[in-house]
């Protein structure tokens, strides 16, 4: 492509190029939309109204592309120059059309003949060619763009003129590195990553999110999430909506929920963050979905949790001894002991004394709400009448503590165990002092908590063995 320039009667100004005189006419008509680098126009039948038109749609299909484009015709004259190509470079199209190349105005002289020359090269190339080259803005600083290039030809395959597509270096980085780092949280990130529509229904779900779901990555697609979350989906739905409507919240979000799985149901805890994506093209911010990010914190929430119940029951035994030394009579110590056990710990407490084969009720919780543990209302003279094979019986059989849940046929379980009517869940454990078995000591939770577990059969022991040295004291005394 060559830079060298015709002779014309006016000098240019000093910040300005020389031109030729084609050039000023064409810079007009390129301005309007005018001819391409083929030199194309609208058919000679087509009539003034019509090349008009044409023309006005072309300048607006340039002026509106979001890549800065220009085009040079055979001999290597700017034909065309959009709005996007002014704003990187600063020089209009009325400044830029009609000039031949960049040489002298947009680009260094330096570097004009290896420009030249891989634009010329470009032309005549197949297909589509990628460069990096330093330009010249109009204020004279210098600016990095990425183009690509393209040749045309005509009918005849002769070479008839070259567009060549611009953008600034930093901002293809930013599209790259954008692209690059959507890429990688899809492949296989070290956090769950989820995409959630408008309808709160996933439309993308990367490999971890799919691992800690416990479903395909394409399961999901288009259902609710109710579907996967049985426990935690109203909170995590309503945490969903509020990024929606407000904005993301500051900080992360952890959700406890229960996921339905081939192996049954499972509890985790996840840290949540999450991003309201709305489209850049649009004029408004209209929001397209949200971007939930997840890590799967249990173990580590789980192990907080136990630290934090160990010290608390540890306190409660230190505290239950304290008070329990101040207590003259042996069964009040006793009942004071199972007072600081209930707290945080369960709903009910029943103290049953071995009389023989028989058991008989010596102290507990009241039935229809919390208080004090006191002595039975007939002092522990009427039986209890338990059957064979209850949790009671079968503690004092094992010399150790049992664990039991009604399941799913709650109703009349409790009255068949002759526990309070609210008891879903039940732990005895035996008491025994100098070699004796002197009774169980009975823990029972409601609907409302969770099943008894190891660590709690081991503090109801603790509990228990601090209760059988009372109850010890106390026939002792008598």
């Amino acid at each position: 492509m060559s830079s060298s320039r015709s002779e014309t009667a006016s000098a240019p100004a000093p910040d300005e190029p020389e031109r030729t005189p084609a050039a000023g006419a064409e810079a007009a008509e390129a301005a309007s939309g005018g001819a391409g680098p083929s030199g194309g126009r609208p058919p000679s039948g087509a009539g003034p109204a019509a090349e008009a038109s044409g023309a006005r749609l072309l300048a607006a299909l340039l002026d509106g592309m979001d890549a800065a484009l220009c085009a040079f015709d055979a001999e290597g004259r700017v034909t065309h120059w959009n709005r996007e190509a002014e704003r990187i470079l600063g020089w209009s199209a009325a400044e830029a059309v009609g000039r031949l190349g960049f040489t002298g105005w947009a680009v260094r002289a330096a570097d004009a003949a290896d420009l030249d020359t891989r634009l010329t090269a470009a032309m005549a190339a197949p297909g589509r060619q990628v460069h990096e080259f330093a330009l010249l803005r109009k204020d004279g600083g210098r600016v990095l763009v990425r183009t690509q290039t393209a040749g045309v030809r005509g009918p005849d395959g002769v070479p008839t003129g070259l567009y060549c597509a611009f953008s600034e270096v930093h901002a293809q980085i930013d599209l790259e590195r954008s692209i690059a780092l959507s890429e990688a949280m899809f492949d296989d990130a070290p956090w769950g990553v989820v995409l959630v529509d408008v309808d709160l229904r996933p439309t993308v779900v990367n490999a971890h999110a799919a691992r800690a779901l416990g479903i395909g990555r394409t399961t999901l697609l288009g259902r609710p999430l109710g579907d996967v979350v049985t426990g935690g989906a109203e909170e995590l739905e309503a945490a969903l909506t509020h990024v929606l409507a407000e904005g993301a919240p500051g900080g992360r979000t952890e959700l406890w929920v229960t996921l339905r799985t081939a192996e049954g149901e499972r509890r985790r805890c996840w840290s949540c963050g999450f991003l309201r994506l709305a489209s850049p093209l649009a004029e408004q911010p209209v929001p397209l979905g949200v971007a939930w990010l997840f890590q799967d914190v249990t173990e580590d929430r789980q192990a907080r949790q136990e630290a934090d119940r160990s010290r608390f029951r540890a306190s409660q035994l230190r505290r239950a001894d304290a008070a329990a030394a101040e207590c003259e009579d042996p069964m009040e110590a006793a009942a004071t002991h199972l007072d600081f056990a209930l707290a945080g710990y369960a709903d009910h407490v029943l103290l049953d004394l071995c009389d023989g084969d028989h058991f008989r009720r010596a102290a507990a919780s009241p039935a229809g709400g919390p208080g004090p543990v006191g002595r039975a209302p007939d002092d522990g003279r009427l039986p209890v009448r338990y059957a064979a094979g209850h949790p009671a019986r079968q503690a004092v059989e094992r010399r150790g503590a049992v664990r039991t849940s009604a399941g799913a046929a709650a109703e009349g379980w409790a009255a068949e165990r002759r526990w309070p009517a609210d008891a879903v869940h039940g732990l005895a454990t035996v008491l025994r002092s100098r070699g004796r078995t002197l009774g169980v000591l009975t823990f029972l939770r409601g609907a409302g908590r969770p099943a008894f577990e190891r660590p709690d059969a081991e503090y109801a022991q603790s509990v228990a063995a601090r209760v059988a040295a009372a109850v010890d004291l106390a026939r002792t005394l008598d």
